[in-house]
């Protein structure tokens, strides 16, 4: 089972029901306070219910003092699916034992074979651990204390904002080089290296905010201002240097590999020997594109791109030979020039200042 909430929706949901300030989370508290545990599934539809046996019906709503004290006797706590109505208590819970499992303990056994057998949310609480562990599907998440969430969340910040202002300034440096038709490979991964770090980042501070629940909107805020952007102008540098397959080959690299320059080459299929590093690429445009003024569809960015080819070829272009691709006529050819020329100008001016 894979310990960590990082890209699985399905838990970083049920670990939203657990958020603090949530009622369940209040619940799941008390228990700990009195040095119980408890095996709880969040979900009562059949699949769940032909894993049980024993037991009494409840049908009772939902309150943390009432789950505090259910707790104390043996057996599986039964919730509704949204976690609004106590359905079921002192449950037998019977997976099949063909469904491996890492762990030791019996209840965090059956936790986890029930959650690799029904897709729902399974929740143990360990009275020695003094621990709450969350299963989904084939994962496993051990809630941390907020305080350890926030100094964490904290630290990556800092980090999300050193890495964004390299983002920045290699990205401006990209647009002029552009301008320019000087661009190389290591200008290029120059872009993609912290880009993608911010991504990363951002998302590992989004894992610590679900958990945070209300206690991470400060830290919502800052992660959103830091990486808003991000992703759509890396992908649009990724689709100006290569093809449909950059961006899962970019996002598939060991964080070591990522900072190591000729492994991204590789990975990215770039020009990868010493001297290639250095010479000239030329863009396909679609970054550019999209940063016009007026904003052009994506149906005439991609039919620029495949009449002329590259940027320098774009930026070259008559008004004449403009209008001849499909859908554009002379005030869209006039917009296209005049905004590359400004875009143009402003690299210029942002050069010398």
């Amino acid at each position: 089972m894979v310990d960590g909430a990082g890209g699985s929706q399905p838990l970083n949901d049920a670990l939203a029901l657990i958020a603090p300030g949530t009622a369940l989370r209040e619940g799941l508290d008390r228990i700990l306070q009195a040095k119980h545990g408890a095996l709880i599934i969040v979900g009562d539809d059949p699949a769940v219910l032909s894993v049980c046996t024993g037991g009494f019906l409840l049908d009772a709503e939902f309150s943390p003092q009432r789950l505090s004290e259910l707790a104390k006797m043996d057996g599986a706590i039964i919730l509704a699916a949204d976690a609004s109505r106590i359905a079921r208590a002192n449950v037998h819970l019977m997976p099949k034992a063909t469904i491996t499992t890492s762990e030791t303990g019996t209840r965090h056994r059956t936790a986890e074979r029930v959650a690799r057998s029904i897709d729902v949310p399974v929740i143990a609480v360990s009275e020695a651990m003094a621990t709450i562990a969350v299963y989904r599907n084939d994962r496993k998440h051990t809630t941390q204390s907020a305080g350890w969430l926030i100094d964490r969340s904290s630290q990556a910040l800092s980090t999300l904002q050193r890495f964004r202002a390299r983002y920045d300034d290699a990205l401006s440096t990209l647009t002029r080089l552009e301008m320019e038709d000087t661009v190389s490979v290591r200008d290029v991964v120059a872009v993609l290296q912290p880009g993608e770090m911010v991504r990363r980042i951002a998302e590992e501070i989004e894992g610590h905010l679900v958990e945070l629940g209300s206690d991470g909107r400060l830290i919502h805020l800052q992660t959103e201002e830091l990486s808003a952007g991000v992703d759509e102008s890396l992908m649009l540098v990724l689709r100006d240097y290569t093809d449909d397959s950059g961006v899962a080959h970019l996002q598939s690299l060991s964080p070591d590999a990522l900072m190591d320059l000729p492994k991204v080459v590789a990975a990215l299929n770039l020009p990868g020997s010493d001297d290639q590093l250095h010479a000239a690429l030329a863009p396909h445009g679609y970054r550019l594109l999209h940063r016009l003024p007026q904003p052009l569809s994506e149906t005439l960015i991609e039919r620029l791109v495949q009449r002329f080819g590259s940027l320098p070829e774009i930026l070259s272009a008559s008004a004449a030979e403009l209008e001849s691709v499909d859908g554009i006529g002379a005030a869209t050819a006039r917009h296209i020039r005049d905004g590359l020329a400004r875009l143009v100008e402003a690299s210029i001016f942002e050069r010398y200042e």
